[in-house]
């Protein structure tokens, strides 16, 4: 199939590049306007918990939000004033004044949606109705929904214009000449191409704004990795005297096999993520696997035609010295001593991940902003000025046609109880304090675990944390079951040992929790979404490059060479790729760290450290002296499974380089 996929691109390739450019065109114009369609909200709950649930018998029961979603800062004498400004935006069901400041200065007044509305929309709206009020400071949930997917928006453009130049050096740095154009085509069609993807899938499922940062960054780094790695293999061929043509062939039944299985096993990673049931973590999947299949198609097709369009130009007029040697060097002197090289690194590993085992969760809340949004401003001085009125209370939602029992399980846990519409009920425990603190949290635990005569169900932040962190334990064995055995299985059909994929898995393993450690050490807590994002993103990264050595090391191991010289070689052929490859997504991504929001830095970090030390470390020092160790038990696998491999599996090897 690659074969006959590269031989039609490459035998018309300027017919090729005008569909290319048509494609480019009506992804831009369709898919291009995806970022205004997708959703900002709150992402980060089960739609499945107890808190969800309570918060829709409530809303039913009321016909309102749960919660207030605005919440307004009106020197005191403007207060009524701006409570019946807010009463008349479209979707405010009510306005109340409520508390004033320590200081008497100032006075809040928090206004309560309509049930179902969109939430932005509104919040849009109380925006511009109070947008030359120096007298009004708008914030709450609502607002700081908005201000997020908005604050996201620019650091993204911000991260982009900080990035691209630097890609654009080190692209001509690493590609040399004018295949530095290459990236740049592929990466084009393939964040435009997941744009478009992404359209169809909002339509059905309402897709997470965040995860266009995921795309854009993402989908420039595989780009440069698998065109790199395509132009890499090109250029040997062409070297080995191949003609352009047969280079093309050549490239693609070895390198293209590769960018395949690479796309694949980063889908597959990435896709473990909809297997949590929160937005944010299912957004990322999605668009995680669609950027993935999307770019090694993109490469597949976009490459081939400018491979055979430009022909021996790519071969640079000075060809300086790849530096195969020293890496063929390298490897050899680390697998002269592999068990010592193997136990340190390792060692080094383990120290180095351990700070991630301390992890603190921490919830999204207002000081996710900027302190110069107005929601942020809001939520620290309700905290400063107002000893934290103003935030949810824990809320509990009964249903119970006795209001005697009724009455009687609100006075046991201090609540307030209000009578609502078909047998529902409202109870409201205030908690001092942080409204997702340990003490809130104790207060919903000590809750749940009494047993009324009747239904109930806990709702408000400290729930909904608490809700999270058991919804992703829930779902955590299972999806890293499926991640093991998806990456498992495709790296067997690729080499058809059962070591090399055992072996592979647990270095990406230590590969994601060294990386995640600096998380730890940086900030005060991690939000527990997010972190699953960073580490399926690093096992997915890390497998990427382990394909590209093991493809290599698999094909030199095919053509005769011995088991050290294998990995001498493979290590030799992909060392720079796989350096340079390292060294530019971790810019792509790494600009994330430049975001003004802590939850989307975290990723930019996290992901960064994580395939430099891929790269560096475990490619370099692990692999080989580990694959010295085992010797030819590298490819051991039992006989049924080599019968099976040898009718269903699929190899790099290829055929030998065409002779000019």
């Amino acid at each position: 199939m690659l074969e006959r996929l590269g031989k039609l691109t490459a035998s018309r390739p300027k017919r090729t590049l005008v569909l290319l450019l048509a494609f480019i065109v009506l992804a831009g114009v369709v898919g291009g306007p995806v970022a205004g369609r997708m959703q900002g909200g709150d992402g980060f709950t089960s739609q499945a918990s107890e808190s969800a649930q309570a918060e829709r018998q409530l809303e039913r029961a009321t016909g309102e939000a749960t919660a207030p979603g605005i919440v307004l800062i009106a020197r005191d004498g403007q207060a009524q004033a701006a409570a019946d400004t807010l009463g008349q935006v479209a979707g405010v069901a009510r306005a109340e004044v409520g508390p004033r400041s320590q200081d008497g200065a100032t006075r809040l007044v928090t206004g309560t949606l309509r049930a179902g509305v969109d939430d932005e929309v509104v919040a849009e709206d109380v925006l511009a109705a109070f947008e030359d009020r120096r007298d009004v400071t708008v914030g709450g949930g609502a607002v700081m929904g908005a201000q997020l997917g908005e604050t996201i928006s620019e650091d993204l453009g911000r991260a982009e214009m900080l990035a691209f130049p630097l890609l654009l050096l080190l692209s001509l740095l690493f590609f040399r000449g004018r295949a530095a154009a290459l990236p740049l085509v592929v990466g084009i069609t393939t964040v435009l191409g997941t744009f478009l993807v992404l359209t169809g899938v909002n339509e059905l499922y309402g897709l997470n704004v965040f995860a266009l940062n995921l795309v854009i960054g993402l989908g420039l780094g595989l780009a440069i990795d698998y065109t790199l790695f395509l132009v890499t293999r090109f250029r040997e061929e062409l070297r080995a005297g191949a003609e352009p043509r047969a280079a093309v062939r050549t490239t693609m039944l070895t390198a293209g096999r590769t960018v395949a299985f690479s796309a694949a096993t980063v889908a597959a990673a990435l896709g473990a993520l909809t297997l949590f049931p929160l937005g944010f973590a299912e957004s990322m999947g999605i668009a995680g696997a669609s950027v993935a299949v999307v770019a090694g198609v993109a490469s597949l097709i976009v490459s081939p035609a400018l491979l055979a369009l430009w022909g021996r130009t790519l071969l640079p007029k000075r060809d300086v010295a790849d530096g195969t040697d020293r890496w063929h060097r390298l490897a050899h002197a680390v697998m002269r001593r592999p068990g010592a090289i193997a136990l340190v690194t390792a060692a080094v590993m383990l120290v180095a991940a351990f700070p991630a085992v301390g992890v603190q969760w921490t919830p999204v809340d207002g000081t996710a902003l900027p302190t110069d949004k107005s929601a942020r401003v809001v939520f620290d001085a309700i905290e400063r000025d107002f000893g934290g009125s103003g935030s949810t209370p824990v809320t509990v939602a009964a249903t119970s046609a006795s209001p005697d029992a009724v009455r009687a399980f609100a006075e046991q846990i201090g609540a307030e109880a209000q009578a609502l519409p078909g047998d529902t009920w409202r109870l409201t425990v205030d908690v001092p304090g942080d409204p997702t603190g340990e003490r809130a949290r104790d207060t919903v635990a000590g809750i749940r675990a009494l047993d009324p005569p009747f239904a109930t169900a806990v709702t408000g932040p400290a729930a909904k944390f608490i809700d999270q962190q058991a919804t992703i334990g829930s779902r955590l064995p299972l999806a890293i079951g499926v991640l093991g055995l998806l990456t498992f299985a495709l790296l067997w059909l690729m080499t058809g040992s059962v070591v090399l994929p055992l072996k592979a898995i647990v270095m990406n393993a230590l590969t994601v929790g060294a990386a995640l450690a600096p998380l730890v050490l940086l900030y005060d807590g991690v939000e527990p979404t997010d972190f699953l994002v960073a580490a399926a993103l690093i096992f997915a990264l890390s497998t990427d490059y382990g394909v590209f050595l093991l493809g290599r090391i698999k094909e030199a191991r095919d053509h005769g060479e011995s088991e050290r010289e294998a990995v001498a070689v493979g290590i030799a052929r992909t060392g720079k790729v796989v350096t340079a490859a390292a060294i530019l997504l971790a810019v792509a991504i790494g600009a994330f760290s430049t975001s003004s929001i802590p939850f989307i830095q975290q990723i930019g970090i996290a992901v960064a450290t994580g395939v430099l030390l891929d790269a560096f470390i475990v490619r370099t020092l692990l692999v080989p002296s580990l694959m010295a160790l085992l010797g030819k038990w590298n490819w051991c696998s039992p006989k049924p499974l080599r019968r099976l491999h040898a009718r269903v599996g699929i190899s790099e090897g290829g055929p030998a380089p065409a002779a000019a």
